[in-house]
């Protein structure tokens, strides 16, 4: 069984992660969705308001578990005897991001980055813009799953 751990903050979840986490699906038999959780970080949404975001998104998907973690992904990979992480790519300057992580992962503990293109409609789409119009009052409603269309 082919396993893969999706990290984020999901703060919140987007169409963007939507879109990788449906087509990760097709290639893994399961997905965790793994929040991570830095202390250091200010975020705008509780961890149990993305808990919830992301249970209910994908409440009738049984190939979906939503777990949270501290520490190094990798270090929760290894603890959840899982082989894969699966990563979203938007653009160039993700790719570069995304590149460094992968290699020093691998080099870690041998955990392959498996990385997926987010659909052209929604490659714009990123957690710190939504939460930017959300600041600000704007029309997010288009960027995010239905269950996040709350505040």
């Amino acid at each position: 069984m082919k396993r893969a751990v999706f990290p984020g903050s999901f703060d919140p979840i987007t169409l963007g992660h939507y879109d990788i986490i449906e087509r990760g699906l097709t290639v893994f038999d399961e997905l965790i969705l793994a929040i991570g959780v830095n202390a250091s970080k200010k975020y705008m949404f509780s961890l149990e308001e993305r808990m919830h975001f992301l249970q209910e998104t994908f409440k009738n998907e049984t190939k979906i578990k939503v777990m949270t973690y501290k520490g190094l992904t990798v270090d929760f990979c290894k603890s959840q005897d899982i082989e894969f992480i699966l990563r979203g790519l938007r653009n160039p300057g993700d790719f570069e991001f995304e590149k460094a992580i992968a290699h020093t992962n691998r080099k870690l503990s041998g955990i392959e980055t498996v990385f997926l293109l987010t659909s052209s409609g929604k490659s714009y789409i990123s957690s710190s813009i939504v939460r930017d119009v959300i600041r600000n009052n704007g029309d997010y409603t288009s960027l995010v799953p239905d269950v996040v269309r709350v505040k």
